[in-house]
């Protein structure tokens, strides 16, 4: 292959590269802001709810490892009581005595992460993308490194989350999430939000803590 046919090759992916980033960054910021305007009830709603049940902060604050593995903060609804520490959710132990009670139904419609329009607006996430870890998952983040998943934006939602996200290895949900930064595109992100609905819907493979071996070992 020639230097200048090569190079013609290089600069064309670069710009293709270039321009679905920046209108998956408008999308984002687009869907953060008016989503947040037209949730805006349901987020008073949801607030002072959960002022009542466990008082104050109703939203928390947390270290997660964004894009180049740089760190930080998530908004979320908080749904665990005060004084516990950062757990991985699959990696809680005792959940029933960690969540607030109106925390667990938080958690099973997933509008714990509504906070995170937030970070669609500062940009330090994408609304599709590889869930963003907490600092101390050591070990998949170590593998996140080795497969370059942190040249993109962590998501709310993503590729691994719609394919077995609590069930799977954390082997197996790099490599769903290589998949994802390799296949990029609208198209992609657009199946992966509708995928996620259903999956919300459902509350397909959601496991809060250790209630993934409670249900094991009760069948």
């Amino acid at each position: 292959m020639k230097i200048g046919t090569f190079w013609c090759i290089i600069k064309r992916q670069t710009v293709h590269e270039w321009r679905v980033l920046n209108l998956k960054r408008v999308f984002d910021f687009l869907i953060g802001l008016f989503g947040f305007l037209i949730l805006s009830p349901l987020f008073l709603i949801i607030s002072i709810i959960a002022l009542a049940d466990d008082g104050m902060p109703v939203i928390f604050k947390q270290d997660r490892v964004g894009k180049d593995n740089k760190i930080f903060k998530i908004y979320k609804f908080r749904t665990m009581k005060k004084g516990v520490g950062d757990f991985a959710t699959g990696k809680l132990k005792d959940a029933d005595k960690k969540i607030t009670g109106f925390g667990k139904f938080l958690r099973k419609t997933s509008l714990d992460e509504l906070p995170q329009f937030f970070n669609l607006i500062n940009g330090t996430m994408s609304l599709v993308g590889p869930r963003p870890l907490i600092p101390s998952e050591t070990k998949i983040r170590k593998l996140r490194s080795q497969y370059g998943i942190y040249d993109a934006m962590p998501g709310i939602t993503g590729w691994a989350q719609v394919n077995g996200r609590d069930n799977i290895s954390d082997e197996e949900k790099v490599k769903l999430d290589r998949e994802y930064i390799e296949k990029q595109s609208l198209a992609f992100d657009l199946k992966i939000i509708f995928m996620t609905v259903k999956s919300v819907i459902t509350r397909a493979d959601i496991n809060d803590g250790e209630e993934k071996d409670n249900k094991k070992s009760s069948k």
